[in-house]
């Protein structure tokens, strides 16, 4: 007992170390901009922060709802299972990785439902303030989809972790932890190909100015994009952006219908460097990398908090259903716990990234334009608390990034 109550903190401890160092190990190094001093009010009027802030309050309170619910729901399964869950364990005895999987999918399932009312507001607020263009068919359609697809992954997940247990039932994590690095880069691989598409529509960028202007920046910065895709995004939401996803061959450079409608040629240019500084600097297998580098850890103290609660084995005496919404529970504290320090990476990358297209533009007054158009079309709070910032952010906030676009304007003069 003594020996459980030491190992516990200790592969905590471990976690923590391991998320910190790994951060610190693959933070981007040298030539950033520090952010000058900027306040909001300096670049959006008080009508426009004021919709802003109405529109943002309400829907982080919707938000950690939707987090606490999940956080309820997940407890209730681990401690005091419905007698759905039970009948279910007890019916599929003889057939454990059968019933881990309708385990892990009816966890999901519940998580779903419990949190769609509070995702129903959420939408029905983003279509009153115009932030939304979906009908409620269109929207309903995406969260059956979306749903159906993440049900199956939960039932792969459930089986293959209970497979895992009952073959190494000491060091599970081992395994465990190569399985999640697998499964992500073969995600990140064939994300872009199998499942966007199933929401999206993406065509590559005709031939045209923009087309050449992208392809003169990559020339310009040294680096192979792959294909440029434009995102019917438009469909489904009046916001703007872009981002870079893919490996190897299926990496590629996105950019949303508004933001190619919307923004200013420099404006766009000033984005599309931006994504252009991520695949220069490897940013999508940095992130992969950090995942390999704290995945043993996180694994190994997701494997002591099951340990702590005892769960009925199946009919052999293994591992069976039982132990998935222990281990549910386990892997949804230990993500969100290492993801804080995930978390600042991303920031320090997003802010690497600004550096680099303000160099390569070397037009700070459009990155400034980017930051102020996205922010008010997107209605994102520009000044949000610090605290949101340390434990949900994974970009630095709008003022921030303005302030790297007037320091480097205050250092070219």
């Amino acid at each position: 007992m003594h020996g459980r109550r030491i190992r516990l903190p200790l592969a905590a401890s471990v976690a923590v170390v391991a998320a910190g160092a790994a951060t610190l190990a693959l933070r981007p190094r040298g030539g950033l901009i520090a952010a000058a001093p900027a306040k909001p009010q300096a670049y959006f009027s008080a009508a426009e922060l004021d919709r802003i802030h109405h529109y943002v309050g309400t829907q982080r309170l919707l938000g950690f709802g939707s987090l606490a619910l999940t956080g309820a729901v997940l407890v209730a399964f681990a401690v005091r299972p419905p007698a759905v869950v039970r009948r279910t364990v007890e019916r599929m005895g003889d057939r454990p990785l059968t019933g881990s999987a309708v385990t892990g999918a009816g966890i999901f399932i519940a998580v779903a439902v419990a949190t769609l009312p509070l995702s129903a507001v959420a939408q029905n607020r983003a279509k009153e303030f115009g932030l939304s263009t979906q009908s409620w068919g269109s929207w309903a359609g995406d969260v059956v989809k979306s749903d159906a697809i993440n049900a199956v992954f939960a039932a792969a997940g459930g089986a293959l972790l209970v497979l895992l247990i009952r073959r190494f039932p000491r060091h599970w994590w081992v395994p465990g932890a190569a399985a999640i690095v697998a499964v992500s880069a073969l995600f990140t691989f064939l994300g872009p190909v199998v499942l966007d598409p199933i929401f999206n529509r993406f065509t590559p960028l005709p031939q045209g100015r923009l087309r050449s202007e992208v392809l003169d920046l990559a020339r310009r910065a040294g680096v192979r994009v792959g294909q440029v895709y434009r995102v019917d995004a438009s469909r489904r939401t009046t916001g703007a952006n872009a981002y870079v996803n893919g490996l190897g061959a299926t990496k590629r450079v996105v950019l949303y219908d508004n933001l190619i409608h919307d923004f200013k040629p420099a404006e766009i240019r000033s984005v599309v460097a931006h994504e252009l500084g991520h695949v220069k600097h490897g940013d999508v297998p940095r992130g992969l990398l950090w995942l390999a580098i704290v995945a043993p850890a996180a694994t190994l103290l997701i494997q002591r908090l099951v340990e702590l609660r005892r769960a009925e084995p199946a009919a052999d005496g293994r591992a069976g259903p039982a132990v998935v919404p222990i281990a549910t529970l386990s892997i949804a504290a230990v993500a969100f716990v290492v993801g804080i320090a995930g978390n600042v990476l991303s920031r320090r990358v997003e802010a690497s990234a600004d550096t680099y297209a303000l160099r390569l533009t070397g037009d700070p007054r459009a990155l400034i334009g980017v930051e102020r158009r996205l922010t008010t079309q997107n209605l994102s709070d520009p000044d949000p608390p610090g605290w949101l910032v340390d434990l949900f952010g994974t970009h630095p906030p709008a003022i921030e990034r303005i302030g790297y676009a007037l320091e480097y304007e205050r250092d070219r003069r």
